[in-house]
């Protein structure tokens, strides 16, 4: 099995021009984390679509004949990362692209971005679903919200699920193929003032919990963070349960580091100000095996 000197990544997001969210969240995450990313846009925007009025470009048709000139430069992969597309038709792009990079055995990392407390992104429908079904029986690892996991699963979304009925969601997820399951947006029944991050391997069949302290703000593109550092974390050797370590304490120094400014939160977090963390040791101290 072929590795590259520097990992490599082929990370199939939209781009965005302004707020901080999909490809130039995802870039330079992975890029401190020591992976060479190789993007492949999914459509461009002038900025994410929490803002009003945006202009954007479908690159669906473009699709192809960016990777058929990578499969001319013989390019391979040490993972393949998805996060949002546009369009349906993009789906089946993306599955058809992991099958024919699969020579050398590339980590598929695949965050199905559908929609967010309870309710489908308004560019998505029921055939969205049906289709990111399919590319999820596809990937080793998913990282869906606690909304997206329900819209997988064909439940209702619940703020109020317990833990006994999650992990049952988390195995179902499982069920359809993935080695990894990695659910974010958790509420704790027993506090307003934190989340959790719940996760399952199935190679050991252990359940992982992180908790997540709560603050009152909504910055977006920290889901598309969270993802990126999963799969550096994953691309450098460490535990599942580390690497929801690291994530959850960077979106978290993140999150807090953007909070005490006068700051847009359309815009996103202040990522430039928590980068050079992702080069320092993780401080293991969150996690928790669920029994």
């Amino acid at each position: 099995m072929k590795r590259n000197s520097v990992p490599r990544v082929a990370a199939i997001h939209d781009l965005s021009g302004f707020g901080r969210a999909s490809l130039t969240v995802v870039i330079p995450i992975l890029s401190s984390m020591g992976v060479q990313v190789c993007p492949l846009p999914t459509a461009v925007l002038s900025s994410h679509s929490a803002f009003p009025n945006f202009h954007a470009v479908d690159l669906s048709k473009d699709l192809q004949p960016m990777i058929d000139h990578w499969k001319e430069l013989d390019v391979d992969f040490d993972a393949i990362y998805s996060g949002y597309l546009g369009a349906a038709s993009q789906v089946d792009t993306v599955v058809q692209f992991i099958q024919d990079f699969s020579q050398s055995d590339p980590l598929v990392v695949v965050d199905p971005v559908l929609g967010d407390n309870g309710k489908l992104y308004t560019a998505f429908n029921s055939e969205m679903v049906e289709k990111m079904k399919e590319l999820v029986s596809s990937a080793d690892v998913i990282t869906p919200n606690l909304t997206e996991a329900a819209f997988l699963l064909n439940e209702k979304h619940k703020k109020d699920i317990e833990l006994s009925e999650l992990k049952e969601w988390v195995l179902r997820l499982g069920e359809m193929g993935p080695e990894k399951v990695i659910i974010t947006s958790v509420p704790n029944g027993d506090s307003r003032n934190n989340s959790s991050v719940i996760a399952y391997n199935k190679i050991d069949h252990r359940f992982w919990r992180v908790g997540c302290d709560y603050i009152p703000a909504h910055y977006p593109g920290t889901g598309d963070a969270f993802a990126s550092v999963i799969v550096g974390s994953l691309l450098q050797g460490d535990s599942l349960p580390i690497a929801l370590d690291r994530a959850v304490q960077f979106i978290s120094m993140g999150v807090r580091a953007t909070f005490g400014h006068n700051h847009r939160p359309t815009e996103g977090i202040l990522l430039e100000k928590v980068l050079p963390s992702l080069s320092a040791p993780v401080q293991i101290s969150s996690y928790q095996l669920l029994d």
